[in-house]
Order: structure tokens, then C-alpha cells, then sequence
């Protein structure tokens, strides 16, 4: 689904990539307030081809794998069609990828050079992101080297599903492959904090503050911030002396 901001006038895009649960309420929220910031805001389904049982899905009770390529098709599709969109400035492309969504931002971000940055929202990090299988043919430092827009991480200290060995092992990689990024650890935020349909998780000041550094880095970027001939690397973290990822607990 497609979201316009009040004017007529060109302006860049926000393209939100849905969580395991499918194309849900929360998504919608996302690009919807992508456009009352000024931005065309954006939501595909990526799952627009699967015919298995979507409130099964919704309800989390059913977890879906499509191969990376069949996911990157309707990214791929998504994009090429907001590039001829009259209103969309075609310059200021930024995908986002949420979750398990995180993970196809890197391989779709692998597979162009016209998107302006990517931002992955606790996600891409994850040990199964890092294994090479049939719906996953590629490693991700081989993704990685292929980037060409700066990412933005955000992950949560929290994070039941993401310790914070994997967020160092994403930072190594980027820094490896010499890609730019800015990355940041909340502090005590669990999985999925932006998500205000699951009250168990859902932190608004965080939340906020989040959504305020996803379009700060955008319009950094696209004031020319982050130029590509230049490697940048900003993070920053914010943890705990006795920090013990099994002691992190999942919220619903």
C-alpha cells in the first residue's frame, strides 16, 4: 500500500518491509506516519505470492521462509515501480527492513546502486541470517561487500533474539567490507519495541526516539551527509557491566 504526504510536491520515499506476521496493522501505521513527515510512504506484502494461512500468520502461531529471491522480486518490483511514480523523487529511496525483514534490506541492498540508504530495525543479525541455505544462497559478508548506500542499525539491549555479540558481529562485518553505517543499542529495549500493537513490547519514548533517528538519517543522507566516497562508521551503545543475554525475556 501506498501512502502520500498532503501536497502534490516531489518527495522522497520510505518503503517499510513488514515483520513475520505478514503485512499487519503495524506496518501500515509505519508508512502512514512516513507520509504525515513529508515522506511517500510505502508497505508491500511480502508474501503477496505465499497461499498459506494468513491468520495463522498474523497471530504468530505459523512462521514463513520464502527464499530470499522470491522476497527480493517484490522489493525489486516495489521500487522500480515508486521510480516512475510522478511524485516520488527517485534520488531518495530509503528502504527499511523490520525483523525478520531486517535481512532482505541487506539483499536487495546488495542487488542496486539508486538507493539513497537502508535501515534495518533489530534485524539482519540473528545466526540463522548467516547461514547459507537453499532460500539463502548467499553469505552475508558477500551481501555485505556488495552494499553501496549506508545502512542504519537500530537493536535493543533487551532483544530476546538478538545478543549483543550479534550486533558486534554485523559491526565487524560492515567494518570489514569498509561499508558505512551508523548503529545504536537502546538501552534495556526488548524485540520489536516500535511495535505499539503488542503492548507487552511497545516502549513510546523509545519508540519515538527511534523514529526521530530513522528520518534524521534519512534527510542527513540525503543533504549529502554520507557521501559514498567516504567510509563512515558511528556507533554507539549503551549497556549493562552484567549484561547476560539469557536472562532477556520475550514480550509479547
Amino acid at each position: 500500500m501506498i501512502f502520500r504526504p498532503p501536497d502534490d510536491a516531489s518527495a522522497p520515499a520510505l518503503i517499510f518491509l513488514h515483520e513475520r506476521y505478514g503485512l499487519t496493522k503495524h506496518t501500515l501505521d509505519l508508512a502512514q506516519k512516513a507520509a504525515r513527515a513529508g515522506f511517500v510512504g510505502v508497505a508491500p506484502d511480502l508474501f503477496t505470492r505465499w497461499q498459506g494461512d494468513r491468520d495463522a500468520l498474523r497471530a504468530g502461531s505459523l512462521r514463513v521462509t520464502l527464499p530470499d529471491g522470491e522476497i527480493a522480486a517484490v522489493v525489486h518490483e516495489t521500487i522500480d515501480e515508486l521510480k516512475t511514480d510522478p511524485q516520488v523523487d527517485a534520488e531518495r529511496i530509503v528502504l527499511v527492513g523490520v525483523c525478520q525483514s531486517g535481512r532482505y534490506a541487506v539483499v536487495v541492498g546488495s542487488e542496486r546502486t539508486d538507493l539513497a540508504a537502508c535501515v534495518v530495525l533489530y534485524g539482519a543479525a540473528q545466526e540463522s541470517d548467516w547461514q547459507v541455505t537453499k532460500e539463502q544462497p548467499r553469505p552475508m559478508p558477500e551481501m555485505i561487500g556488495a552494499l553501496r548506500a549506508p545502512f542504519l542499525f537500530l537493536f535493543g539491549e533487551g532483544d530476546h533474539v538478538i545478543s549483543l555479540a550479534d550486533v558486534r558481529r554485523v559491526r565487524g562485518a560492515f567494518e570489514d567490507a569498509r561499508k558505512s553505517y551508523r548503529m545504536r543499542v537502546f538501552a534495556g529495549m526488548p524485540h520489536g519495541w516500535l511495535n505499539d500493537t503488542m503492548p507487552g513490547r511497545y516502549r513510546p519514548a523509545e519508540a519515538a526516539a527511534a523514529w526521530d533517528m530513522l528520518v534524521g538519517f534519512a534527510n542527513e543522507v540525503f543533504a549529502g551527509a554520507w557521501p559514498r566516497e567516504r567510509v563512515r562508521w558511528d556507533f554507539g551503545a549503551e549497556t549493562s557491566p552484567t549484561y547476560d543475554f539469557g536472562k532477556n525475556v520475550r514480550y509479547e
